[in-house]
């Protein structure tokens, strides 16, 4: 079986051009989001190239994880100002190596749709642990859309996103969160039925 590190050591080289599409017609007005209202000491978990560092907050200190090295190789050249600082980190979002309550906030960028079921309550477990009582903790994920023929479409993609990203619709990671002991502050589609964002609270 492919991991998810020899995965994205395949397609680190041809990520940014792969995702061009997608980030000029979708991504790239919805990233902002994950970031309205946030401020201070954040974690971008599964950082990958670096696309969300031009909308991170001015008055933010932000950190990045990511479990390939390659990825974080190109989210170096992306994000000089936090390479520079030494706060990009090869890490698995399930077993951080930081302290509680290290951070004012998280955010993740299609990060969940790339991990299986079994690891989707340890991941968001991991965060609310790292996050300050009572942080917010701001998810932007793909899901299978309720529209037939969106729906159609995706099974038709899904044989291509697993190989390439080792990703799925069929995540459904807002159903694990109560199990990691956090609150669903805000769920709402961003993207027709397909992209939604989640907004969560950690405990305290």
């Amino acid at each position: 079986m492919t991991s998810n590190v020899q995965r994205y050591r395949r397609i680190a080289p041809f990520y940014d051009f792969l995702d061009l599409p997608f980030e000029c017609r979708r991504y790239s007005a919805l990233r902002p989001l994950l970031f309205e209202g946030l401020g201070g000491r954040l974690l971008d978990a599964g950082i990958g190239t670096g696309r969300n560092c031009a909308y991170y907050p001015p008055n933010a200190e932000v950190s990045g994880i990511d479990t390939s090295p390659d990825m974080l190789d190109r989210a170096r050249r992306r994000c000089p100002t936090v390479a520079s600082a030494g706060r990009l980190f090869q890490m698995d979002v399930t077993a951080l190596d930081f302290p509680a309550n290290s951070f004012d906030a998280a955010t993740a960028s299609f990060l969940f749709c790339v991990l299986p079921g079994d690891l989707q309550t340890p991941a968001l477990r991991e965060l609310g642990r790292v996050v300050r009582p009572g942080g917010l903790i701001r998810l932007l994920e793909y899901v299978r859309p309720r529209d037939r023929l969106r729906r159609f479409m995706t099974r038709l993609w899904q044989p291509w996103i697993h190989w390439a990203y080792g990703a799925s619709f069929d995540r459904d990671t807002e159903r694990h969160v109560p199990a990691a002991g956090l609150e669903v502050i805000e769920s709402r589609f961003v993207f027709d039925d397909l992209l939604k964002l989640l907004t969560l609270r950690a405990p305290g």
